[in-house]
C-alpha cells in the first residue's frame, strides 16, 4: 500500500486527523464521514494488534536490524513482571503490555519508557476471578492493548466475563465495562482475542460454548453501541477491520465460518462455510481476497472473494492455528504449526514454494523494511524476503528460549517480548532493537 493511501486508511478508521492530506485525499476522507480524530503516526506508532495497517505490515521506510540478540543491535532490554502473551504496542514514548500474576491472581497493564526501557507505571485492574483451567500455551494476559491516541483499551477474562477497561496514558482508569459472559466448559482454554478500534468504537469478540457475541463499545464512555450474536462455539480469533471490495468490513473466522460484518453497526454482510470450529489467527487480505486459516480439530486455509458473492477461490489442508499469516501483493506467506513456510498465490492457491524451518509456531509475522520477521515458540527468529519466486533467508536469530507474542515495529525500532528459563525460574523480557 502506498504511503498516501495508507494515511487515508488511518483517517478512515478515525485514528488520525485528515490534516496534512492532499486535497484529493482529504476529500476522500470527508466523503467517508471523517472529520476530527486523535492523532497517531503510522511511521512512529504501533498502536494495536498487527500494527497500524492491521495486517502485520509496518509503514513504508522502516529500517530495523535483520540481525539481533542479547549482544547485537540492542537499544535496551528490561524485565517484564508476571506472565503474558500480549504483544507490545508503541504509542509516543510508551511501550505497553498486558501481564498477569498467577499467584496473586491479578491482571495488570504495564508501561515502559520507549527511549530507555524504564518501567513508568503498572496498573492492577482486577484481583481474583481467574479461571480454574487454561490451556498451557495460553496465559491470563494474552490480548494485545489497543490505543486510539488518547486512551488505552485492555480486555481480560475475569470472573466468568470479559471485561474491557479504558486507561489514560498515566495508567489511570477512565471507564470499565463488562462486555459479556465468558465461561467455557467444553474447552477450558482461556481467552485470547484483542480489542479492535473503528471510528468511535472499540470492538470485542466473546466467543465460547455459551452466549457468544461481537460487541462494540463507545471509546469515550464504554457505553454499548451494538451487539451481534455469534454461534455458541469457543474460538479465539481477533476481528479485524479491512477496507476491501470497496467497503469497510469487519472480518473474523471460527465457528466453521468465514464472516464479514459492517463495523458501523454489526450487521452481517456475508459469510461462507470455512476453516473449522476454532481458529486463533487474524484474517488477512490482498486486493479483494480475504484469507483465513485454522485450527481445531481440522486443518484448513481458505481464500474467499470479499464482494459478497460467497465465492471460495480455494482451500487447502494446511494450518496456521494460533499464528496469523501475511498477505502482500497478491501472495500469502504462512509459517504453519510445524514450522513449514509456504508461499501461495492468493488468486488460486498455487504453491509458489515451500521451505521447512522449525516449529511449533504461535507468533505472527511482521513485514518491515522489505523483510518478514517471524519466530517459533523456541525463540528462533527467521528473517526472510517476501519473494514469491524463491525462499530467501536473510538471518536466523536466537532470543531467549520462548516466543509467543508478536513483534512491533515503529520509528525504525523493533520491539520484542520474550522469555527465558533458568534454574527452574521463568523471566519475561522486553527488547528494543535498532541500528
Amino acid at each position: 500500500m502506498r504511503a498516501s493511501s495508507f494515511h487515508v486508511w488511518l483517517v478512515t478508521l478515525g485514528l488520525i486527523s485528515s490534516a496534512g492530506l492532499t486535497a484529493n485525499e482529504a476529500g476522500h476522507a470527508a466523503d467517508r464521514g471523517i472529520t476530527d480524530f486523535p492523532k497517531l503516526s503510522a511511521e512512529n506508532d504501533w498502536p494495536y494488534w498487527r500494527g497500524p495497517s492491521r495486517n502485520g505490515i509496518a509503514a513504508k521506510g522502516q529500517s530495523v536490524p535483520t540481525e539481533f540478540g542479547d549482544n547485537k543491535n540492542v537499544t535496551w532490554k528490561t524485565p517484564v513482571p508476571g506472565r503474558g502473551h500480549s504483544s507490545p504496542i508503541v504509542v509516543g514514548n510508551l511501550v505497553v503490555l498486558e501481564t498477569s500474576d498467577g499467584q496473586a491472581k491479578q491482571h495488570s497493564v504495564v508501561a515502559f519508557e520507549r527511549s530507555t526501557g524504564k518501567q513508568l507505571w503498572k496498573t492492577d485492574l482486577s484481583k481474583g476471578g481467574f479461571p480454574a483451567k487454561n490451556h498451557p500455551k495460553n496465559t491470563e494476559a494474552t490480548p494485545t492493548v489497543a490505543c486510539d491516541g488518547e486512551r488505552l483499551f485492555v480486555t481480560f477474562f475475569h470472573a466468568k466475563t470479559v471485561v474491557c477497561t479504558a486507561l489514560d496514558f498515566n495508567g489511570k482508569q477512565v471507564w470499565q465495562q463488562v462486555v459479556g459472559p465468558f465461561n467455557p466448559k467444553r474447552y477450558e482454554y482461556g481467552y485470547a482475542s484483542s480489542p479492535t478500534l473503528y471510528r468511535n468504537s472499540v470492538i470485542i469478540a466473546t466467543e465460547f460454548d455459551g452466549t457468544s457475541a461481537i460487541t462494540a463499545l463507545d471509546r469515550a464512555t464504554g457505553k454499548q453501541l451494538w451487539k451481534t450474536p455469534r454461534r455458541d462455539n469457543i474460538t479465539f480469533s481477533t476481528p479485524v477491520v479491512a477496507h476491501v471490495a470497496g467497503k469497510d468490513q469487519l472480518l473474523i473466522s471460527g465457528a466453521q465460518k468465514v464472516a464479514s460484518y459492517d463495523p458501523a453497526n454489526g450487521k452481517l454482510l456475508w459469510d461462507v462455510t470455512g476453516t473449522t470450529h476454532a481458529t486463533c489467527g487474524t484474517m488477512v487480505w490482498t486486493s479483494d481476497i480475504v484469507l483465513a486459516s485454522g485450527g481445531y480439530p481440522d486443518k484448513e486455509t481458505i481464500a474467499v472473494k470479499a464482494d459478497g458473492s460467497g465465492k471460495v477461490l480455494w482451500r487447502n489442508k494446511q494450518k496456521c492455528y494460533e499464528q496469523s499469516m501475511l498477505a502482500l501483493d497478491g501472495y500469502v506467506y504462512a509459517l504453519d504449526d510445524d514450522g513449514i513456510l509456504f508461499c501461495w498465490r492468493a488468486t488460486d492457491g498455487h504453491e509458489m514454494w515451500v521451505k521447512r524451518l522449525a516449529g511449533p509456531v504461535s507468533s505472527s509475522p511482521v513485514l518491515a523494511g522489505g523483510h518478514i520477521y517471524q519466530a517459533n515458540e523456541a525463540g528462533t527468529w527467521f528473517v526472510f524476503k517476501p519473494n514469491p519466486e524463491k525462499f530467501e533467508l536473510v538471518a536466523e536469530n536466537q532470543l531467549g528460549d520462548e516466543a509467543f507474542p508478536s513483534p512491533a515495529v515503529a520509528g525504525n525500532q523493533l520491539f520484542i517480548r520474550s522469555a527465558t528459563h533458568s534454574g527452574g525460574k521463568r523471566q519475561e523480557w522486553l527488547y528494543c532493537f535498532g541500528k
